[in-house]
């Protein structure tokens, strides 16, 4: 009998876990499919414009939205969530802003704005019928300030919030670069990067190459340059190019474009809902920094990826993506000593 009970239970485990996969990715057979993405009105200045979005999956209470970096990159880097996100039933959309991947390619610089981009997430928000009840923000590095920023004004939209390899301020990204990461390089090295950039020759291929092989190997992706995944090899050959030049600037040594002023340091505290704040060993990012971030935050926790760069979500993969599940699932996050 003991035996029979537990075929059962297993077979009706088995069924459960059936079900709820049919009910993940059911779909609407009245309406013609498009594999989830759908195309999103926004208003602008100059007219009203469409962004590409993707949807994954059905789940009434976890629903997370992607916000990518740069600014002006695709989402394309972060599909790494389809082998993760899926087999645990969380909901997940994918959005290009105006102007980058797929969406209108508007020539308006008026929009390089973080106020600009705080309004379009929420237009975005509204057309995808996300709320409060099961909204959660991820933004990486650009997609991470985005978040801080949309949570700082409409966070009574927003169930939780995770920010993954973003400090609080350019100041800081721009003293931990100069003070930091910059010492690490070989000082021949260092010298031909900053004579190419003292001419502004940044479209030198010997400027590429060296900050490759010195800054892009060491702390954006630690997996070596020729077997980067190709997502992330995509995503950086799709970049919009003006939009990230005016707010961050050609180089990656510090930021010289309008964040160089941007700071919300002081307001992190009027954050109240939950925030898992992600920093790296290895990270462009101070972790340190970052781990402090999580503290002024309410309900702040902080993960932190031991191997890991700016890119820790394929250098250090199981661990970063099993952090994030288990803040979305429970709220729980390894221990976050440094």
């Amino acid at each position: 009998m003991l035996f029979l009970a537990t075929l059962i239970m297993g077979c009706t485990g088995t069924e459960q876990e059936n079900e709820n996969l049919s009910d993940y990715f059911a779909s609407d057979t009245t309406q013609v499919q498009t594999g989830g993405v759908r195309m999103v009105p926004v208003n602008t200045p100059v007219g009203v414009y469409s962004v590409w979005t993707k949807r994954i999956g059905k789940n009434p209470k976890i629903k997370v939205l992607l916000l990518a970096g740069g600014p002006g990159f695709p989402h394309d880097y972060l599909e790494a969530f389809e082998s993760f996100f899926p087999k645990e039933g969380i909901e997940f959309y994918y959005y290009d802003e105006l102007g980058s991947g797929n969406s209108d390619k508007l020539v308006d610089s008026t929009r390089f704005s973080v106020e600009r981009a705080v309004e379009e997430v929420e237009q975005v928000r509204l057309a995808l019928g996300l709320g409060k009840d099961n909204l959660y923000i991820f933004g990486h590095s650009w997609g991470g300030l985005l978040a801080m920023e949309y949570a700082l004004k409409y966070q009574q939209h927003v169930k939780g919030l995770i920010v993954s390899n973003m400090c609080a301020s350019g100041k800081e990204f721009n003293r931990y670069i100069q003070e930091v990461l910059v010492k690490q390089i070989p000082a021949s090295a260092l010298d031909s990067i900053n004579l190419l950039a003292a001419r502004n020759d940044y479209a030198n291929p010997r400027y590429t190459a060296l900050v490759t092989e010195h800054f892009y190997a060491r702390f954006v992706c630690r997996i070596p340059v020729n077997n980067w995944p190709e997502p992330v090899t995509r995503a950086l050959g799709k970049s919009n190019q003006p939009y990230y030049l005016s707010m961050q600037g050609p180089s990656e040594f510090g930021i010289i474009g309008s964040l160089k002023t941007w700071d919300i340091s002081g307001r992190l505290a009027q954050i109240k809902v939950p925030a898992l704040m992600i920093g790296a060993r290895y990270d462009e990012i101070d972790p340190r920094h970052m781990q402090w971030m999580s503290k002024q935050i309410v309900n702040g926790k902080f993960l932190y990826c031991a191997t890991g760069s700016h890119l820790s979500m394929y250098d250090q993969q199981q661990f970063y993506m099993n952090g994030i599940i288990g803040f979305l699932k429970n709220g729980n996050v390894p221990d976050p000593s440094i």
